[in-house]
């Protein structure tokens, strides 16, 4: 049995891109049959913890048929970096935060738009009133993973150790 991959999405509050992204990850595996094969967790770089998603980001999720309303907020710990496969950061001020904190985890630390061939921040839609605005980043994300996916489980094996 292989030793399951740990995808870690990484945003600011862990309040609505990174727990978004977790949601349609999840269901790209799922499609996949590879569910089993990686979990996938979030973090935020700048969170207390325990809150819930943002309102609008779990109602733009359900739109898509993915419920992310148990989701709970939960700051970076060392601990997540550690156990973490593959890191996946939604903005570059993340990337550059956690390189500096977690030197030796570099090479795992990546951009989500770099993964995707891309490059630049996925926008942060939190503490706007515009449902659409969280629709557009849910739908931003998701084009980004179905771009970056087969990189994404590439890295993922690459840095799974057992």
């Amino acid at each position: 049995m292989t030793q399951k991959g740990t995808i870690l999405l990484v945003c600011t509050g862990n309040l609505c891109r990174a727990p978004m992204a977790v949601a349609i990850l999840r269901e790209l595996l799922r499609r996949d049959g590879r569910e089993d094969s990686h979990e996938v967790r979030s973090a935020g770089t700048w969170t207390y913890g325990g809150s819930g998603p943002a309102t609008l980001a779990a109602e733009a999720m359900e739109e898509r048929g993915l419920d992310i309303s148990e989701h709970r907020s939960r700051h970076l710990s060392s601990h997540d970096v550690e156990e973490a496969t593959l890191i996946i950061a939604m903005a570059r001020e993340h990337k550059e935060a956690m390189e500096a904190e977690f030197a030796e985890a570099s090479e795992k630390i990546f951009l989500l738009r770099e993964l995707a061939g891309e490059s630049g921040d996925v926008p942060d839609p939190y503490g706007s009133d515009s449902l659409d605005l969280y629709r557009q980043c849910a739908a931003e994300i998701s084009l980004l993973l179905q771009k970056a996916y087969s990189r994404i489980l590439e890295l993922s094996a690459e840095h799974q150790t057992g």
